[in-house]
């Protein structure tokens, strides 16, 4: 039994400081976007409203988390505790309190994500280990102490290059890296990869960072870093590439490259494990990101039957919102529709959207994950990377057959579920 627990914080606040390319960098109010958990009739939830931008009281106390760790686990000693949050784990001032309450060395404790930026002294890492924590996603951005000052707003760069030190020699930790074009690749991120091996690191994350809205910026903060070009997710893959053959480490290209595991979407590179599918028996169109369409493509390629995929700009299918329906092709949509699940928009507007030359539509939102995001699958064998896929894609196929149309027939019209399921994210 595995227990996750969110410790809160707010971004910006509750982590030492914006980074230079963070995501919410920027953001001011928001109007609600309408998503899945919203009402038929009422554009905005708790969600859509706040959790997507993240937007908390604060870290939550010490005696919450001790209780929803004890709740989750029903009197059970679980197998792993996971520890996440909106702010950095290294800034939670009871971390090391928690950590040794619900563990005390037995049960492991896996950091979610920090930049380490809490971390002042440089040896706090060896007491965490020591009360429990087992692995850590470390994001790194550079090994040189002035970078982190000048880009992650590390204001004690040594210490934290210290304590990641400490991780890398007593823990499993995953590092995890941010490429600015000339600023910490080329040779920095050679010399960041090879102090990571000698450290000890179990493996290495390479990712671009958002700075328009097809990349992902959708509350109008675009750009995070103005003049800069981020390095594009073709580049990241073949960054990645190079990097995993350069050393002995796990190396992935955050979202599209998983030399390992072939996640995301590992069913377009394992063929035979398509026979475990469902045969497809209704028609139906799938629209997914830009990023997610050719590995889409392929798989429902190989699968035959009436089902096409179309892509939108937006590069994160999660992500997507009204603007990217409003401004879709429709020439190749048919009369039924699958969505990203987690699309951030409301019912009622996607359907005028899709309706807006004319033709009846009906649209359905699809599984919350049809493949393991890169970053996640880093932690995992490539067989369970396609076990995830096969389940996720049964589920999405069988959604199919029910409320697609048969390929021979016109539309009659049916009810639109209003909760089917839910991104065809990447």
């Amino acid at each position: 039994m595995e227990v996750t627990v969110d410790v809160g914080g707010r971004p910006g606040l509750d982590c030492g400081g914006f980074c230079s390319f963070c995501y919410f960098k920027g953001v001011k109010n928001v109007e609600p976007l309408g998503c899945k958990q919203c009402k038929p009739h009422k554009k905005s939830c708790d969600y859509c409203r706040r959790a997507v931008i993240e937007i908390e009281p604060g870290f939550k106390p010490l005696e919450q988390l001790i209780f929803e760790v004890a709740q989750q686990s029903c009197s059970n000693t679980p197998d792993r505790i996971i520890v996440k949050g909106n702010g950095d784990l290294s800034c939670y001032p009871d971390i090391l309190k928690f950590v040794k309450t619900v563990s005390d060395g037995e049960v492991p404790v896996c950091l979610d994500y920090t930049s380490g930026k809490g971390f002042v002294r440089g040896d706090e890492a060896g007491q965490l280990v020591d009360a429990g924590v087992r692995r850590v996603s470390f994001s790194i951005f550079s090994t040189d102490a002035g970078l982190r000052r000048k880009y992650v707003n590390d204001r004690h760069p040594e210490a934290v290059l210290s304590n990641l030190r400490i991780f890398c020699e007593e823990c499993d930790v995953y590092g995890m890296i941010v490429l600015i074009p000339g600023v910490n690749d080329g040779a920095e991120l050679e010399k960041t990869a090879r102090d990571l091996e000698e450290m000890g690191a179990k493996g290495l994350m390479l990712m671009s960072f958002a700075n328009t809205r097809e990349q992902g910026l959708i509350f109008g903060n675009e750009p995070i870093m103005p003049g800069i070009s981020p390095y594009s997710v073709e580049s990241i893959k073949r960054i990645a590439m190079m990097v995993d053959e350069a050393y002995d480490m796990r190396v992935i290209g955050t979202p599209l490259m998983d030399p390992y595991t072939g996640a995301p979407f590992a069913l377009a590179h394992h063929k035979e494990e398509l026979k475990k599918l469902p045969e497809i028996e209704n028609s139906a169109t799938i629209i997914t990101s830009s990023v997610a369409y050719p590995l889409l493509s392929s798989i429902f390629g190989d699968l035959g039957g009436e089902v096409n995929v179309v892509s939108v700009k937006k590069e994160i299918g999660n992500l997507m919102t009204i603007e990217d329906f409003n401004e879709l092709d429709l020439k190749n949509v048919k009369e039924r529709v699958i969505i990203p699940g987690m699309v951030l928009a409301h019912d009622r507007e996607i359907r005028k959207a899709l309706r807006r030359d004319g033709q009846r539509r009906l649209a359905f939102r699809g599984p919350d994950d049809l493949t393991v995001e890169s970053e996640r699958s880093i932690y995992m064998t490539p067989r369970q990377v396609l076990d995830r896929e096969i389940e996720a894609f049964t589920g999405l196929i069988e959604e199919i057959n029910e409320v697609g149309v048969e390929p021979s027939d016109r539309f009659t019209g049916i009810r639109c579920i209003q909760d089917c399921s839910t991104p065809l994210t990447c």
